[in-house]
């Protein structure tokens, strides 16, 4: 057998209802890249250029930072039309192949995109010594609130992906029925960061680890040439505080963000403990190789509220779901979520 076929589990009628009308086939790993590091490595590194080109616009934020939004298109007040804003993972932007693969799928659905850079991503840093981190649910927050003030007749629907799905999971269960949004998919969050910390420091996964480190640090390091900055910023020439994510979240993400120290921002910013609270239609896609996440994180039924639809596979990696052959790879990703989000594209959550 070359692979196991995604296991959907819906367990109440709501998202038993979400999944039964799908057409999008069940995920099987393409052949030749049936291995979770594959699945991983490969759409990074496959994606034909050149890229979807954006505009960008700076937002200032209340407490007196920058973040930018990414829009391929101008943005319209159209209820046909909703707008996904896009949540990127761990040092990623609008740059990173699964971003653009995913506005290129939503533009032929008709949909309208956004997608926001966390402080400090794109290259470019933030204007405050904090710079953003995986329970960093405000940010979003502010955004969709803004997106509403000036789009306030089209629908908002949200899509994170590893650090930004777990943002998106604790934004929505933050929120409840109060949330902005319409309907959202979740792919690859980590869930508990106590464990997925664990799991990163194992195995193969140090290899992710190290170049995600070695990244924090880069960017660290761009906004440490301000001196204004630097003077609040822990010191980063002690190479231990990079060796591994549970060191590096205890000296720089926990002090900067308020965090008594990387236990309390691991317990507080993990997003397993806000599944229950969900309130708005939400898809999460997760496979159980995922090199970034420890198996026994992955929620069941009884961990999850009706608006979650939990959607499961033996394999596919992280953010990877390659699908098809080595040689002609289908991104399932790109068929599912449209699909999903298109179910929810009538509702009105402008009320």
């Amino acid at each position: 057998m070359r692979g196991a076929a995604l296991v959907l589990q819906p367990f109440s009628s709501t998202a038993q209802e979400g999944l039964s009308t799908l057409s999008t086939p069940l995920f099987e790993p393409a052949i030749g890249l049936g291995n979770c590091h594959l699945q991983t490595i490969f759409p990074r590194f496959h994606r034909p250029r050149p890229w979807i080109r954006t505009q960008c616009q700076w937002l200032a934020t209340p407490d007196a930072d920058r973040l930018s939004l990414h829009t391929p298109e101008p943005l319209e007040d159209n209820p046909d039309r909703p707008i996904v804003l896009v949540l990127h993972g761990l040092e990623g932007s609008v740059e990173s192949p699964y971003v653009q693969g995913l506005m290129q799928a939503l533009l032929e659905k008709h949909f309208q995109v956004a997608v926001m850079h966390f402080r400090g991503c794109g290259g470019v840093p933030n204007l405050l010594p904090r710079a953003y981190h995986s329970g960093d649910s405000d940010d979003p927050r502010w955004v969709a609130s803004q997106l509403r003030e000036h789009y306030p007749s089209t629908p908002l629907m949200a899509v994170g992906y590893s650090l930004g799905g777990n943002v998106l999971l604790k934004w929505l269960g933050e929120d409840r029925a109060q949330s902005l949004l319409s309907a959202a998919v979740s792919v690859s969050p980590p869930l508990d960061l106590h464990l997925s910390s664990r799991r990163m420091n194992t195995g193969f996964s140090k290899v992710y680890q190290k170049h995600l480190l070695d990244s924090l640090k880069e960017s660290l390091g761009r906004k440490a040439e301000n001196p204004q900055l630097a003077r609040h910023m822990p010191p980063l020439g002690n190479r231990r505080y990079f060796s591994n994510f549970r060191k590096f979240d205890d000296h720089f993400t926990a002090p900067l963000h308020g965090f008594a120290g990387v236990d309390d921002y691991y317990t507080r910013a993990s997003s397993r403990p806000f599944l229950s609270q969900i309130a708005v239609p939400t898809m999460l896609v997760h496979a159980l190789d995922d090199p970034f996440v420890c198996p026994t994180a992955v929620p069941g039924p009884e961990d999850v509220s009706n608006s979650v639809t939990l959607c499961l596979s033996k394999r596919g990696g992280h953010v990877g779901f390659v699908a098809g052959s080595l040689w002609r790879p289908k991104y399932w990703l790109e068929k599912a979520i449209p699909e999903f989000l298109g179910k929810h594209r009538q509702i009105d959550k402008c009320q």
